[in-house]
């Protein structure tokens, strides 16, 4: 989940609203409006579901009005996402009483940790499908339309979609998700994914080349794997001893043409292997990006939350990144006041993050979650007002390290790659740098476009982003 304006980020995504913008929005005779909220996960399972329903005869929409089926993918990892998510669902039953034909479906991890709630004490959709389910779709829309609540929130242990081709609903046609497992194995105490998405399984590595070469083939210059934690994919073929492991895949992924940059997310620390930091640094198209969410900086925090390292192991690990992969950039999740969460632990955080030297985190105050080992286990006993203010801190520190980062960028030279014209003036580009930084520069009068690699010089930083020029005779 990378942000493109600011390079602090405290709240989760926000929800968005896409139509496949290779549709031809005649040749259905019914239209779905989805809006996708939380990880990005969710925002590719949306790309599932946005196939599975054309195939049904489903063309995507980004009006109201015209849509016959709504649908929410949502986010349960903490309570202000659901609370959106109700907020949404209340606007969107006032459009069900003009039109009673309209149906209204709730995906994803709230879909599967509320269940029935959603259908029968708040009788807010008609349609409850978890993050497993997306193929019974069709069969749970038959059900609805025939006035009966519908759904399907069943886990799986095989499922990967792997055989679903997304409709790729993103706009700028340069950067993509590919999806290469699900579910996560790793029990941390304030997390609710194991509850809500199941036990890993990773996707046949074929499967994953093809989309990729297939993305590829079609102009997009850009892929992120995804997964709860990419670094423990780990694929056997049935009767055979074949192994392929994430650094394996990274390879493969990567040798598919030295023009596709490759991203991946999110990476736990025990399982991010040396072998994954020596492919990294052996191809350049892979970027020199790693998502490494520390939670806590203190041990005593981090063993409350089940995360099996120590705050020493961590540090130790951030330095042996820049020892394989000199100047790469690295990204955390940060979590403040957990339970019991001392002034001391909350320092030891801090310093952490000073000692990592973080591009960019996503910040949050401890929020429970029902259900969760840390529900179950311990009192959510640090004040609120002292959340907040210990997030308050840890926020103006990463904007401090976010400034000095950028900082130290002017006078040096990137290859970028071109996403989009800049927000703020069509006379500029907007692209990325290896290390996931925007960098704005002047068209003038190259004859370049979207997803074409271009030389910037960076002549000055902006709280988030980086501002050059570019350099002639590099542009590919």
């Amino acid at each position: 989940m990378l942000e493109l304006e600011t390079k602090t980020v405290v709240e989760e995504r926000q929800g968005e609203a896409y139509a496949p913008f290779a549709n031809d929005p005649n040749k259905y005779s019914k239209k779905f409006y989805i809006e996708s909220y939380g990880c990005s996960m969710n925002f590719n399972d949306s790309e599932i579901v946005a196939s599975i329903l054309q195939e049904e005869g489903f063309g995507a929409t980004t009006f109201l009005e015209e849509a016959n089926l709504i649908l929410l993918n949502t986010c349960s990892i903490r309570e202000k996402a659901e609370q959106t998510v109700r907020k949404r669902l209340n606007i969107f039953r006032s459009y069900k009483k003009e039109r009673p034909s309209l149906l209204i479906g709730v995906l994803g991890c709230m879909a599967e940790r509320l269940k029935a709630k959603l259908l029968e004490e708040e009788q807010l959709v008609d349609m409850v499908i978890g993050p497993d389910a997306y193929r019974s779709l069709p069969g749970l829309i038959a059900e609805a339309e025939g006035g009966q609540k519908a759904v399907n929130v069943l886990l799986s242990r095989e499922e990967t979609y792997s055989d679903i081709a997304p409709v790729r609903l993103d706009t700028n046609g340069v950067s993509s998700f590919i999806s290469i497992m699900r579910g996560c194995n790793n029990m941390c105490t304030f997390c609710v994914v194991p509850f809500t998405r199941g036990r890993e399984r990773s996707r046949d590595p074929q499967s994953i080349l093809r989309e990729a070469q297939d993305l590829f083939d079609r102009g997009y210059r850009e892929v992120t794997l995804l997964g709860q934690n990419v670094d423990s994919y780990y694929h056997t073929t049935s009767g055979s001893e074949d192994v392929t492991t994430f650094a394996n895949l990274l390879e493969m992924v990567a040798q598919v043409s030295p023009l596709l940059r490759i991203r991946f997310s999110t990476s736990h620390p025990k399982d991010i292997t040396d072998d994954v930091l020596h492919t990294m640094a052996k191809y350049d198209n892979i970027c020199k990006y790693i998502h490494l969410p520390v939670q806590s900086g203190s041990t005593r925090i981090l063993q409350l939350m089940n995360r099996t390292y120590t705050r020493e192991w961590y540090i130790k690990k951030v330095d042996r990144i820049r020892e394989i992969i000199p100047g790469c950039a690295i990204s955390s999740d940060v979590i403040s006041g957990f339970c019991t969460e001392t002034e001391e632990d909350h320092q030891e955080t801090l310093s952490v993050m000073a000692y990592s030297k973080y591009e960019l985190s996503y910040m949050y105050a401890y929020s429970e979650r029902p259900g969760t080992l840390a529900q179950r286990r311990y009192a959510d006993d640090v004040p609120e007002e002292v959340k907040k203010r210990r997030l308050t801190e840890i926020i103006d520190l990463q904007r401090e390290l976010s400034a000095q980062l950028f900082e130290q960028e002017v006078g040096k030279t990137f290859e970028v790659l071109i996403e989009a014209d800049s927000r703020r003036s069509a006379d500029d580009w907007s692209g990325r740098n290896t290390h996931g930084k925007v960098i704005v520069f002047p068209k003038e009068n190259y004859n370049l476009k979207k997803g074409d690699y271009v030389q910037v010089k960076v002549h000055k930083a902006t709280s988030g982003t980086l501002i050059g020029t570019i350099v002639p005779g590099n542009q590919h």
